[in-house]
C-alpha cells in the first residue's frame, strides 16, 4: 500500500509542469485518486492573477458524463471530486485522455484542457470460467496442443501485461505465443504420453500473473480426462480465418464459414462445430455457429463505435471414441458506415444581445462531434441564416457564435438561429441545433410625426377645452425608449436662435405665446383649447408640437401646427356715421345716430335739389363688419319708402341716389329707412335713418358749395363721403340763412378741409414708409392699405395693414396671401388705375365686384377649406391665380380683378 501511494504522489510531482499548445493545457491523474486530490493549479497555468478566478467565475462546462473533477471556485485549482476508474471511462483505450472546457467569464472565453488518467495495477487477471474441463484420447501424441483460454486483465501496459504458469505435471506443460497484431494464444502441450489406466484425471491449476508492482494473480483449475481410441482429431484447414462485416449487416448475414476434415472412418470422422470461446464475450449472442457446415451468420447488430473486431474460438469435434476435437479463431472486423448524425451542444448561452453590441460579439459557445471514423467523423458546421451570424472555430470541435452585421431591433427584434453540421459520409448525414437570440433595446429612434405640418381648422367661439386635433408620433422603440410624451414647444429650432410660436393677430398690445391658446395632452397627443377663439382677434396661429420619449438620454421630434380660426357670423354691421363737430362747423343740424350688434339707428342729413336728374348721387351710407368674407359682405335695401319712391339705394354701394326727377310734388323733406345687412347665416343687419331736404336749385347751390369742399376735403381724410361730382351730405340749411353765415362757414370749411387733407398726406407717408419689422413685430393696431396698382383692396403675410375708415374703426378681412398681382386688365380706364384712396372707396359699385363661384368639385390637389362661406386669394399657381373658398382651392381668374366683399370701408 505504501508502495501504491508513492507511486501517486511521484506521477502528481511528474505531472506538475502543463504546455500550452493551441490554447490547450494537460494535466495528469492517477486512477483511483482520492476526492480532493489536487491535478493542477489551474487558474496559476492560465496566467490568472489570485483571487480572480473566483471573481471572472472560473468554472467547468460539464459535457457528456460527469468528469469526475471540479475547479476550486477560491483558489482556482482543478481537484477530483469524485472516484475515476480509468477502466470504466476508457476501457482498454490507451492513452486515457479527457478533454475538458473551461469558462471563464468575464470576459468570456473558453480554454481546453486534456486530463490524462494514467493507469494503476488494480484489476487482478480473470479468467472465463474457475474451471476448465479437457478430454484427451491416451492415443495422443506428445507435442499435441491443447488451446485454452487465457485470462484477461482490464488494465493497460505493463499492468496487462500476463505470464501464466502451470502447476507441475510430467506430462503437460504451456506454451504462450504473442503477437503485435492478435490477442495472445495458450496452449497446453502435451509432453509424455498419457496412459489412462496409470491416471485417468490429471488436475492442474493455470496461473495467471500481471506486470503490475505489486503482481495480482489468477487462478483456472484444468480438469483432464484421458480418453481412450480414436486417435486422430479433426484439423481445420486454416487455423485463423480474417473476416470484414459492415456494421449495417442485416440479422442473418453470412459472416464467416469454417472447414475442418477428419481422415478417420465412420463416427471418428463426422464432425460437428461449436463455439468455444469469444472475445468480447457478448460475442456469443451476435454471432450464430451452424454446428454441420460451419457457416457463421449475424444474429444482432454490430457497432463499429462500440466495438471494431470479435475473436471467435471455434472447436471441430469427432463423433469417434473418445471424440477428438480441432481448433481455429475466426477474426471479424467490423467495418465502420455513416451512421451516426453530428451532434451540436450549445455550452455557452449569452442573450439577450443589446442592439449597439459591436461586431464580434460572442453570443453562444458550440461543440460539436460525431462518433463516427475516417471521413463519416469529419464534421463541416454553418450557421443559418448567414447573417448577421456567423461561426468561427476555436478548437478542434468547438465553435463561437459571433456577430457579423450591426443589429436594430425596430428591424427585426428576435432571431431564430439554426447551428446545422454536416459529416463527410456517402450520403451525408446533418443535425441541427436551434437558439433563440432575443435583441435588447437601446433608446436609438426619437419620435417622428407623421406630419411635417399640421393643418388644423378651428371654428372661433369655441368652448373652452374643446378638442381640436389629435397629433400622434411613431416610436418605435419598446417600453420607456417608445413612451413618447407631448407638449407644445416656445423653444428654438435646430441650431438657430430661439423661434417661439406666433399668431396673427396682435392681443392686447402685444404678441401671446401659442401656450396661452392652445395646451396638448402630454399621453394622448390630444390638441385642445384653452379658451374661446376670437376671429376677429385670431385669425392664424402657428406654433410647435415637440415629442420626447422616456429614453436615456430621450430623443425628440417637432411638427408645427398651423391653426386657422375660421369666422362665424357674430358681429352685426355697424353704421359709420360723420363726426358730430364738423357737421356743426358747417352750420347743419346737429345729427343724432346710435349703433349696436345686430342693430343700429342713426339719423343723417342730405340735401336734393329739386329737378335734379335720375341717378344723381346724394349721399352714401357707410357700414362697417367686423367679421370677414362672405359674414362682413355687406348690401343695402330701401325699406321706407317702398314702392316708387324719388330715391334708391345701392345694393353693395350703400349710394342714395335719385330714382327718377325730384318735383314739388314729392315734398320738402323725404326720410328713408335704410337696412344694412350682411351675407352670413343667419344673417345680421343694422338700419340707418337718411332725412333729405328738398331744396331749390339756387338754395341746393348756395348750400352745396362749403359742402362740396367739406365733403372733399372729408373724403381724402376720413374716407366716409361720397365723390366730389356729387351732391353733399350730412348738413340742412335753415330756410331763412343770412349770407354772412354762409361765408363765415365757407372759411372755416376751407381751413378745416386742409388741415385734414395735410394730417392725411403725413399719416399715408409715415405708414407707406414704415420699416416692414416694425410692422410685422410691433404692437398696436394694423393698417390697411390698398396697395394693388389695379386697386384691389391686398393682405400680405409680409404686410398687415388696416385704413382707419372712422374713430376706432378697422378691417383687414379682404386677403389675398401674395404680395404679387397679375398686370391690369387691358383697356381699363385710367380712372379705374390709379384712383385716388377716396375716390375708389366711393366709386367702387355693384357692377365692379366679381362674384367667387366654387366648381362642383375642387380639383386635386388642394385642401378643402372647411367652413363657413368665403373666399380667399391664396396666390399664384404657375400663370394662374388660386382662389380657396368652402369648396376648395382652384384656380381663378377673379383673383386678379378687385375683391370687394360688400365692405364700405
Amino acid at each position: 500500500m505504501g508502495e501504491r501511494c508513492g507511486a501517486v504522489l511521484r506521477v502528481l510531482v511528474l505531472q506538475a509542469a502543463w504546455a500550452l499548445a493551441g490554447g490547450q493545457v494537460r494535466y495528469s491523474v492517477p486512477e483511483e485518486a482520492k476526492a480532493g486530490t489536487v491535478v493542477g493549479r489551474l487558474a496559476q497555468d492560465l496566467g490568472l492573477e489570485a483571487g480572480e478566478a473566483e471573481a471572472r467565475r472560473l468554472r467547468l462546462v460539464a459535457q457528456g458524463r460527469r468528469a469526475s473533477v471540479e475547479v476550486s471556485g477560491a483558489s482556482g485549482a482543478l481537484l477530483v471530486s469524485s472516484r475515476l476508474d480509468r477502466e470504466e471511462l476508457c476501457g482498454k483505450s490507451a492513452p486515457c485522455a479527457l478533454r475538458l472546457e473551461v469558462l471563464l467569464e468575464r470576459p468570456l472565453r473558453v480554454f481546453h484542457v486534456q486530463l490524462e488518467v494514467t493507469d494503476i495495477n488494480d484489476n487482478a487477471p480473470v479468467f472465463p470460467a474457475a474451471r476448465k474441463n479437457l478430454s484427451i484420447a491416451e492415443l495422443s501424441v506428445p507435442g499435441s496442443r491443447f488451446p485454452l483460454e487465457g485470462a484477461s486483465d482490464a488494465d493497460i501496459g505493463e499492468n496487462a501485461q500476463l505470464s501464466y504458469t502451470l502447476s507441475p505435471s510430467e506430462h503437460f506443460s504451456l506454451d504462450l505465443h504473442r503477437s503485435e497484431e492478435y490477442r495472445e494464444s495458450l496452449f497446453l502441450v502435451l509432453t509424455k504420453p498419457l496412459d489412462r489406466e496409470t491416471i485417468p484425471v490429471h488436475r492442474l491449476v493455470l496461473t495467471a500473473s500481471d506486470g503490475g508492482r505489486p503482481s495480482l494473480t489468477g487462478t483456472m483449475e484444468l480438469l483432464i480426462s484421458v480418453l481412450d481410441a480414436n486417435d486422430n482429431a479433426p484439423q481445420f484447414n486454416q487455423s485463423v480465418y480474417k473476416m470484414q462485416v459492415p456494421e449495417n449487416a442485416g440479422l442473418g448475414t453470412l459472416v464467416a464459414r469454417v472447414n475442418a476434415t477428419d481422415p478417420d472412418l465412420g463416427s471418428n470422422g463426422e464432425v460437428t462445430f461449436s463455439v468455444s470461446n469469444t472475445f468480447p464475450e457478448n460475442g456469443i449472442k451476435i454471432f450464430l455457429l451452424n454446428a454441420r457446415t460451419g457457416d457463421i451468420h449475424l444474429a444482432g447488430t454490430v457497432d463499429y463505435e462500440e466495438i471494431r473486431s470479435y475473436e471467435i474460438q471455434i472447436e471441430a469435434t469427432d463423433k469417434g471414441t473418445p471424440p477428438l476435437s480441432g481448433h481455429c479463431k475466426v477474426v471479424l472486423e467490423v467495418l465502420d458506415v455513416n451512421d451516426n448524425a453530428p451532434e451540436v451542444w450549445v455550452t455557452s448561452l449569452s442573450v439577450p444581445v443589446s442592439e449597439d453590441a459591436s461586431v464580434g460579439t460572442v453570443v453562444a459557445l458550440l461543440s460539436v462531434s460525431d462518433r463516427d471514423s475516417g471521413a463519416n467523423g469529419r464534421v463541416r458546421c454553418w450557421v443559418w441564416p448567414a447573417s448577421p451570424f456567423g461561426l468561427e472555430a476555436t478548437f478542434a470541435g468547438s465553435y463561437s457564435l459571433v456577430l457579423r452585421e450591426a443589429l436594430d431591433r425596430e428591424r427585426v427584434s428576435e432571431y431564430e438561429v439554426e447551428v446545422r453540421a454536416e459529416d463527410g459520409g456517402a450520403p451525408a448525414l446533418r443535425a441541427s441545433r436551434g437558439l433563440r437570440v432575443p435583441v435588447s433595446d437601446v433608446n436609438d429612434n426619437a419620435p417622428a410625426f407623421s406630419q411635417a405640418v399640421y393643418t388644423v381648422l378651428a371654428r372661433e367661439n369655441n368652448a373652452a377645452g374643446a378638442e381640436l386635433a389629435r397629433l400622434w408620433a411613431r416610436d418605435p422603440d419598446e417600453a420607456g425608449n417608445g413612451r413618447v410624451s407631448y407638449s407644445v414647444w416656445e423653444g428654438g429650432v435646430g441650431g438657430g436662435a430661439a423661434a417661439p410660436s406666433w399668431s396673427s393677430g396682435a392681443v392686447g398690445g402685444g404678441w401671446r405665446a401659442a401656450s396661452s391658446y392652445v395646451s396638448v395632452d402630454a399621453e394622448s397627443g390630444r390638441l385642445w383649447a384653452l379658451q374661446p377663439l376670437d376671429y376677429e382677434e385670431l385669425q392664424v396661429l402657428q406654433f410647435e408640437v415637440r415629442a420626447v420619449d422616456a429614453g436615456e438620454p430621450p430623443l425628440c421630434g417637432n411638427a408645427t401646427v398651423q391653426l386657422f380660426v375660421l369666422d362665424e357670423n357674430d358681429n352685426a354691421p355697424a353704421l359709420l356715421l360723420p363726426p358730430a363737430g364738423s357737421a356743426a362747423e358747417a352750420g347743419a343740424v346737429a345729427a343724432e345716430a346710435s349703433s349696436g350688434p345686430g342693430s343700429g339707428s342713426g339719423t343723417l342729413w342730405a340735401w336734393a335739389a329739386w329737378g335734379a336728374p335720375a341717378g344723381q348721387v346724394v349721399a352714401k351710407i357707410r357700414a362697417v363688419d367686423a367679421d370677414s368674407g362672405y359674414n362682413a359682405w355687406l348690401r343695402y335695401e330701401l325699406w321706407e319708402p317702398r314702392g316708387k319712391g324719388p330715391f334708391r339705394v345701392g345694393l353693395y354701394s350703400g349710394e342714395v341716389s335719385t330714382a327718377r326727377p325730384l318735383d314739388e310734388a314729392d315734398g320738402p323733406r323725404q326720410r328713408l329707412l335704410i337696412v344694412v345687412r350682411d351675407h352670413g347665416e343667419p344673417a345680421r343687419s343694422a338700419t340707418a335713418t337718411l332725412s333729405v331736404s328738398l331744396l331749390e336749385a339756387a338754395e341746393a347751390a348756395l348750400a352745396a358749395g362749403p359742402g362740396s369742399s367739406l365733403s372733399s376735403s372729408s373724403s381724402s381724410s376720413s374716407s366716409w363721403s361720397g365723390s366730389g361730382s356729387r351732391s353733399a351730405s350730412g348738413v340742412e340749411l335753415g330756410a331763412g340763412a343770412a349770407s354772412a353765415a354762409t361765408n363765415v362757414w365757407l372759411v372755416v370749411a376751407i381751413c378745416a378741409v386742409s388741415s385734414l387733407f395735410l394730417l392725411a398726406l403725413v399719416l399715408y407717408g409715415a405708414s407707406r414708409w414704415a420699416p416692414r419689422a416694425a410692422v410685422l413685430s410691433g404692437p398696436g393696431p394694423t393698417t390697411l392699405v390698398c396697395a394693388s396698382e389695379v386697386g384691389s383692396w391686398s393682405y400680405s403675410q409680409r404686410h398687415s395693414r388696416s385704413l382707419c375708415v372712422a374713430d376706432g374703426a378697422a378691417k383687414s378681412d379682404l386677403m389675398v396671401f401674395s404680395p404679387n398681382f397679375p398686370p391690369p386688365p387691358p383697356g381699363a380706364a385710367a380712372k379705374d388705375t390709379q384712383p385716388e384712396p377716396s375716390a375708389l372707396l366711393d366709386t367702387v359699385s355693384a357692377a365692379s365686384f366679381v362674384p367667387f363661384s366654387a366648381p362642383p368639385h375642387p380639383p386635386s390637389g388642394f385642401l378643402p377649406f372647411a367652413g363657413g362661406l368665403r373666399s380667399h386669394c391664396l396666390g399664384t399657381l404657375g400663370s394662374q391665380w388660386v382662389l380657396r373658398d368652402n369648396n376648395g382651392a382652384f384656380p381663378s381668374a377673379a383673383c386678379g380683378k378687385l375683391m370687394y366683399y360688400g365692405l364700405s370701408d
